[in-house]
């Protein structure tokens, strides 16, 4: 079987994580990058013999496929272009910073023949891939997204930088509709959305609470979902699951203190550990050369997107009265 010819369109930290990947995959020939910054893409081109370009239409005619980790607000427009030259794309998460952008996107796509995948990585996560096996009827789902500043981080605010990886989960795990929205944040050492915590409440009863901050100093990557009869907590980072199930609590009141004590069954779910991105790499080649089917349907690729930019708004809004 040919080689794909694939390409990367900006080769920031997101950008040059693809390009390793991609340099270490068999099914793929990495032929070229792009980066409007010259200095960055010739780096990078010259660590892996890789041409490189500063102009992303260079690219035209040489790739049967693009990887697409330019800033949010260029998404649109340079993931147009590709689709419009007949070439398939991955395009990093989100879509686009507009609904109506992001479906255009996907009916050019799909007029065209053409496989536009959205990079959200979390999907080929080892842990979530088991999540999904374990998961029946949640009441109640926690997720914590938590870091420091980093001064890269000047595109987009959490909502749509890292939030929107929960969100993605919490949609496809509880499968219903959401009902209510309720948003509190705070800009922090931004002018955009540093610090947002989200409650999300779906038609069939279960809620969602989404924290998202990059405002700490810890580094945390968890989502915790209540049922029942049992509890379970994933680590992203960690790729691990641990169900509690059986809990009791009790307190016990001493002369001098007050005092919990809690007893459960913890079970540790076997997860098979592997690179998430290389993952998704592969998904997205197998898609265009082999047809496989896409790991998520079109509307809810949308629906991600647009219950995100729905706590962006009310985020905005709240800030602004």
């Amino acid at each position: 079987m040919a080689l794909c010819k694939i390409g990367v369109v900006g080769v920031g930290r997101m950008g040059e994580y693809h390009v390793g990947a991609l340099s270490e995959m068999r099914g793929a020939d990495l032929v070229g990058i792009v980066d409007s910054n010259a200095e960055r893409a010739g780096a990078l081109g010259g660590r892996y013999n890789i041409p490189h370009y500063t102009d992303h239409k260079d690219l035209f005619g040489k790739v049967d496929l693009v990887v697409i980790a330019v800033p949010t607000s260029a998404h649109y427009a340079v993931g147009k272009d590709f689709l419009n030259v007949g070439v398939h794309t991955l395009l990093e998460k989100p879509c686009a910073n507009d609904l109506n952008q992001a479906r255009e996107l996907f009916d050019l796509a799909d007029k065209k023949n053409l496989t536009l995948h959205i990079g959200h990585v979390e999907r080929f996560n080892g842990a979530v891939q088991e999540l999904f096996k374990i998961v029946q009827n949640p009441i109640f789902v926690e997720c914590r997204r938590m870091g420091p500043f980093a001064s890269r981080m000047k595109d987009d605010g959490v909502v749509l930088d890292v939030m929107i990886h929960d969100i993605d989960i919490v949609l496809s795990l509880v499968q219903s509709e959401v009902v209510n929205v309720n948003v509190v944040g705070s800009s922090v050492f931004s002018g955009q959305d540093d610090l947002v915590n989200a409650q999300i409440e779906f038609e069939n009863g279960c809620i969602a609470n989404i924290l998202a901050s990059r405002a700490s100093q810890n580094k945390v990557r968890t989502l915790e979902v209540t049922q029942k009869d049992s509890s379970i907590l994933l680590d992203y980072t960690e790729q691990e699951i641990f169900i509690h199930r059986k809990s009791s609590s009790e307190h016990l009141l001493s002369k001098d203190s007050l005092r919990y004590k809690q007893e459960s069954l913890i079970e540790r779910i076997f997860v098979h550990k592997d690179n998430p991105l290389k993952l998704e790499l592969k998904h997205f080649i197998d898609c265009v050369t082999n047809g496989s089917p896409r790991k998520v349907a079109v509307e809810r690729e949308l629906n991600s997107l647009k219950i995100a930019l729905k706590i962006l708004d009310q985020f905005k809004s709240g800030r602004t009265n």
